[in-house]
């Protein structure tokens, strides 16, 4: 008489009986740990208010603009919109020089700076944090959002505001008449730390990179 085997247990060939473990699995999942895990979704409003706030910068660099284009022909309420935008008082204030035109600019360009670090939060935090997007090949993915994380959008973030300081801290040298040494000095030591916050970041971050690819080796 034969002796009885036990024998393993064999695996399904059909890929769906393995996704419908996984499925259970998924299914098994606590109600509280699922409650703390879609939690993750009330950060989506503020997503939403930030792709607000954007609309509200790209209809002020439209304004801008528009007074720029009105002032290059003469339009005398045009350069006093701009003059008091950009809080310049000089000795021509009636004519469109290149001091304003200088200062109008560098705002337009801070507005963009802005809504550049506005985006990184925006798509990057909510990749990061709320949900996937799936733009893997779609032929508009951004560069940088292939391999972003927590710490690559902290970097990425901290490189941006330095940009915007010193957008901010030019704008300020330029009409340096119009503040006093301790604005100067105020805004100059602001900037510096923000310079030194985000070497101190980038650094940090290297570290537990360096670390991460000790341990895996």
């Amino acid at each position: 008489m034969p002796s009885l085997q036990s024998r393993p247990p064999e695996e399904s060939p059909n890929p769906m009986d393995n996704q419908s473990q996984s499925g259970m699995d998924a299914a098994a999942m606590g109600t509280l740990p699922r409650i703390i895990f879609m939690s993750r979704w009330l950060q989506l409003p503020l997503y939403l208010g930030l792709i607000a706030a954007q609309g509200v910068y790209v209809w002020h660099f439209l304004l801008e603009l528009w007074h720029l284009i009105e002032a290059a022909f003469g339009s005398q309420t045009a350069i006093a919109a701009l003059v008091k935008s950009i809080g310049y008082s000089g000795p021509e204030t009636v004519t469109l020089n290149e001091t304003i035109i200088m200062l109008v600019v560098l705002a337009l360009i801070d507005v963009v700076m802005i809504s550049n670090l506005l985006i990184m939060v925006i798509v990057g935090g909510y990749e990061t944090f709320v949900s996937r997007m799936n733009l893997q090949g779609h032929p508009d993915q951004p560069e940088w959002l292939s391999h972003v994380n927590a710490s690559v959008l902290k970097v990425k973030l901290a490189t941006a505001i330095i940009g915007i300081s010193s957008i901010h801290l030019l704008k300020t040298f330029i009409n340096a008449a119009n503040y006093t040494d301790k604005v100067l000095i105020a805004q100059t030591a602001i900037h510096i730390t923000f310079l030194l916050s985000a070497m101190a970041i980038a650094y940090t971050d290297r570290l537990m990179s360096g670390d991460g690819k000790a341990l895996r080796h």
